[in-house]
């Protein structure tokens, strides 16, 4: 027996398949997709919910010194003449930034292998370049996702059946997180 479902279909394509229904199920919250496919689906999405859920506090907050041009009240660069050269005058700033341990830095990557990138256009001015922006899944799932689930063990997605589908009777199903 196998360990899981071929789908009938080639590795590369289900691979494929598989990373393109869990990110659409992970930005949306949930999808519409055969039975066969949604609990291949949930396999690939409870663990990486569960690795987000285990990581997403795992960062460390540091402060550092950065050197910021000085400004006036218009908002432009303040300038002072050295050796004959105008040049802009900078002070020292601390900073606090947050940076993700290593094993943090590890489960981003993992969740990259799996993931795809989701580029969200505005609703307004459709289809242009300009108002589109790219959004960090793994960043999603830390942020928005793991703190959902944080007290919860295991169980993060529900399939619930629709009925089978008009052309070839197969079974609908929605799956959603719960």
């Amino acid at each position: 027996m196998s360990k899981y479902r071929k789908l009938g279909r080639t590795s590369s394509q289900r691979k494929a398949l598989l990373r393109n229904q869990t990110t659409a199920l992970l930005y949306h919250g949930k999808i519409v997709t055969t039975e066969q496919k949604a609990k291949e689906i949930r396999k690939v999405a409870e663990k990486l919910i569960a690795l987000a859920v285990r990581e997403k506090d795992n960062e460390e907050e540091i402060t550092i010194q950065a050197k910021v041009a000085r400004k006036d009240k218009d908002g432009k660069r303040v300038k002072e003449v050295v050796d004959g050269k105008k040049v802009p005058v900078y002070d020292t700033v601390d900073r606090d930034i947050k940076r993700d341990l290593p094993s943090k830095v590890h489960a981003r990557r993992l969740m990259n292998k799996v993931l795809q990138p989701v580029t969200e256009k505005p609703e307004s001015g459709a289809g242009r370049k300009k108002n589109t922006k790219k959004i960090d899944m793994a960043e999603k799932l830390f942020t928005e996702i793991a703190p959902k689930y944080a007290n919860r063990e295991g169980g993060y997605t529900r399939i619930v059946k629709i009925g089978p589908r008009q052309g070839d009777g197969a079974m609908m199903v929605l799956i959603e997180l719960v």
